[in-house]
Formats: structure tokens, C-alpha cells, sequence
């Protein structure tokens, strides 16, 4: 159980971020849910959060923002009084094919994917350290693990993470910080509403089904709560699509 821990969990609005902030919730963390835009759904997951019997608050913040990730994982830290398990799951797309991909395009999702994940990282980090021990968990996804045509940028951003996540391990372990991802593979979400299970890409999954955000949330509750000896590993949770 996680009864007395905080969770900062980042795009915990809607879809994967929100259904880790519910499930991390019924094992007894107090949630901070970190959203960009749509402050409905954000206060709509902190209710089902509170329903299990736990404080739960709404934080906007552009993780793209160095200062602003920081003034907000300050803001947590004096709500909380500390965090101790961020999970970066805050993510955008701009598909494109490579030839004619905006530089705008390609930046836009860097900057929110790979360095967002950097800038909740670097500001958690002195409270991990002070608490000697601390859980990070990153969101990346199978495009990140074999690459996807169409999306060089968010298949670059979420390859990144990868080895982001295994420096930090190697960095903090001594710390008695973990930092492990988990690497989603088609998950139905507002991101994938355009397929279903007839599509040829579904129909390559070897379980033979998209998977839903409760089955990534099943990973994450197990790394924060009973993962106690695994880091810098990269759970793919995608029916044995990358395998």
C-alpha cells in the first residue's frame, strides 16, 4: 500500500495519466494531478481521487517550462509536504512524414514529452534525495522501442526517455531512487481514437486487442508499490506488439 506517500502524476486529466492517478489513489496516495489545459477533466480525476479517501489537488502547468515546472513542484512540496512518486505522462503528437514535418512540429514535441519529463525529474530530485528514496516512473511507448512511420518526433521523444530513465537509475539508485518506463503500445485513448480493432495495426498485436489505460495503470502501481528491486528497466505493456 502507499498510505502517507505522494504521487505527482503529470497529464493526469484524462486517459493513461488519469486512470494512474485513480489507481495509485485506491492503494492510499495522496495524488497531485499536474494538467496543461482542461481544468473540467483535471478536477473531475481529483474527485474520483478523493472518493477513496485521499487529498487530491489540480496544478496547470506547461511542463515544456523549466520555472514553471519548478514554482509548481514547489507549489506541491507546500501542499504535501514533499512528493514521492512522479510519474512523467504528459505527451503530445504532431504525426507527420519526415520529408514535409514542421520544425515547429518537432520541437513542440521534445519539449513536452522529453524535456518535460527533465524538468519534473530535476525539481523532484532534492526532495528524493533529502527522503533518501523516491519512485520515478516515465510513459514512453512503443514507438520509442522499434519506431513508427509518421512520427519521428514523438518516436524521438519517447526513445529519449528510455535513456533518460536508465542514467537517472544509474545516477540515484544510490539514492534509494528508483526510475524505471513503462512503454505503452496502442491504448485506447483520445491519442488513438481513430482505431479500433479492425485496423491492420491492431491486428499485428499478438493478444489480438488494444490495450486500455487500467492495464498501464496496473504497471505503474506495481513499480511504485511493489517494484522495490527493479530500476532502470522498460516495462512494454503492449499485448507483445515490440516482442
Amino acid at each position: 500500500m502507499l498510505t502517507g506517500q505522494t504521487a505527482l502524476v503529470t497529464g493526469a486529466s484524462r486517459g493513461i495519466g488519469a486512470a494512474i492517478a485513480l489507481k495509485l489513489a485506491s492503494r492510499g496516495a495522496d495524488i497531485a494531478i499536474i494538467y496543461a489545459g482542461n481544468s473540467a477533466a483535471a478536477e473531475e480525476t481529483a474527485e474520483k481521487c478523493a472518493a477513496l479517501g485521499v487529498t487530491a489537488r489540480c496544478y496547470k502547468c506547461n511542463v515544456a517550462d523549466f520555472a514553471e515546472a519548478k514554482a509548481t513542484v514547489a507549489a506541491v512540496k507546500a501542499d504535501f509536504g514533499g512528493v514521492n512518486i512522479l510519474v512523467n505522462n504528459a505527451g503530445i503528437n504532431r504525426d507527420g512524414l519526415i520529408a514535409m514535418m514542421r520544425e515547429s512540429d518537432f520541437d513542440d514535441v521534445i519539449s513536452t514529452n522529453l524535456k518535460g519529463a527533465f524538468n519534473m525529474i530535476r525539481h523532484c530530485t532534492p526532495m528524493f534525495i533529502r527522503a533518501k528514496g523516491g519512485c520515478i516512473i516515465n510513459i514512453s511507448s512503443v514507438a520509442g522501442v522499434i519506431g513508427n512511420a509518421g512520427q519521428t518526433n514523438y518516436a524521438a521523444s519517447k526513445a529519449g526517455l528510455l535513456g533518460l530513465t536508465k542514467s537517472v537509475a544509474r545516477e540515484l539508485a544510490p539514492k534509494n531512487v528508483r526510475c524505471n518506463a513503462i512503454a505503452p503500445g496502442f491504448v485506447q485513448t483520445d491519442m488513438t481514437k481513430e482505431f479500433d480493432d479492425s485496423n491492420p495495426m491492431v491486428a499485428s498485436i499478438p493478444l489480438g486487442r488494444m490495450g486500455t489505460p487500467e492495464d498501464i495503470a496496473a504497471c505503474a502501481a506495481f513499480l511504485a508499490d511493489e517494484g522495490s528491486y527493479i530500476t532502470g528497466q522498460t516495462l512494454c505493456v503492449d499485448g507483445g506488439l515490440a516482442m
